[in-house]
């Protein structure tokens, strides 16, 4: 799979996962065994996902055929793995929450303009 497609793709993993924060329905107790195993199974491809695109995108990153920096990439990385957990337990601030959310956006847009041109 290439990197646009990939890139793409977790566009559409990080919609999916603001609507789930948004429809806000976090389990009763951390502790649900139930719920963590169902959180598990529908991360797990997107976890899995995101550690090709890392790969892949660093490797442009370092042919400098994009314009961004080696940490831009990791980091967009890691929020996207905070934002996998928040938006199923809910226990971030809709505030931080869409911040993350627009700067993981705002780096796959980034990455995608200018691997299109």
């Amino acid at each position: 799979m290439d990197l646009i497609h990939e890139t793409e793709q977790l566009k559409e993993h990080l919609e999916h996962l603001k609507n789930i924060y948004e429809e806000n329905n976090p389990p009763e107790s951390k502790k649900d065994k139930q719920f963590f195993l169902m959180v598990k199974e529908r991360t797990e491809p997107v976890y899995k996902l995101l550690g090709e695109w890392e790969e892949k995108a660093l490797n442009v990153v370092k042919e400098r055929k994009v314009n961004l920096h080696p940490q831009q990439v990791t980091s967009t990385r890691e929020n996207m793995e905070l934002l996998l957990l928040n938006s199923y337990y809910v226990d971030v601030k809709r505030k931080r929450y869409m911040e993350l959310n627009r700067s993981i956006l705002f780096i796959f847009d980034q990455l995608l303009s200018e691997l299109k041109e």
